[in-house]
């Protein structure tokens, strides 16, 4: 009887299946974030948990260049300052189009848009290049204006832990609240109520 030959095993082969887990690792790590907000959230968890030392002050003075090429009705979408955060109830929402949360969040944006006496604007964190642009024509644009925080320094200004993070702005430049987490379909109305108080509480004059 002659021995058989061990086969000898092709170069390389080993090694396709640990690459093929390594580039499906970006997508697992996606999901699983996403979820984790979605079961935070609707467990009842307060997303105003998380404090800041902001709240009752001015908004820190930062002025940001507009996102690249981003454009409503034809005409370019202007960029955003601390000054222009006056006057009326302003929402300033930091998100990036490298969020997951930012994502689920972001039809519900679209909707607090429409809301009367509401001026809703963004600052894109930390995003390269024209993402933050392509991201914003791929899913709506809620905002009237956009600031490109591209070094995140404004974001550190603000004390941001994460995004998406929402702060609520009186009349009078003062930040009067502030929302971790997403704005989702079960907390719109308290969110709303809160955002309304904003326009209600009497200016800060210390």
């Amino acid at each position: 009887m002659n021995a058989q030959t061990p086969q000898a095993t092709p170069p390389g082969t080993r090694e396709r299946p640990r690459r093929s887990l390594l580039a499906l690792l970006p997508v697992l790590v996606f999901a699983i974030l996403a979820v984790a907000f979605l079961v935070r959230l609707r467990s009842g968890a307060d997303p105003a948990a998380l404090p800041s030392a902001l709240i009752g002050k001015p908004v820190p003075a930062f002025a940001l260049d507009p996102v690249p090429g981003l454009q409503a009705d034809g005409r370019p979408v202007p960029g955003l300052s601390s000054a222009d955060l006056k006057g009326q109830v302003t929402v300033l929402n930091i998100f990036a189009s490298w969020c997951a949360p930012c994502q689920i969040e972001h039809p519900m944006l679209m909707r607090l848009a429409q809301e009367p006496g509401i001026r809703l604007v963004g600052i894109d964190y930390k995003d390269p290049g024209d993402a933050g642009r392509r991201w914003l024509e791929r899913n709506g644009l809620p905002f009237a204006a956009v600031g490109a925080d591209a070094s995140g320094r404004a974001g550190i200004d603000l004390g941001v832990y994460g995004v998406p993070e929402t702060f609520i702005i009186g009349p009078d430049g003062r930040i009067r609240d502030k929302l971790v987490g997403i704005l989702t379909p079960e907390n719109y109305a308290s969110v709303l109520e809160r955002i309304r108080a904003a326009g209600r509480t009497a200016p800060v004059t210390n």
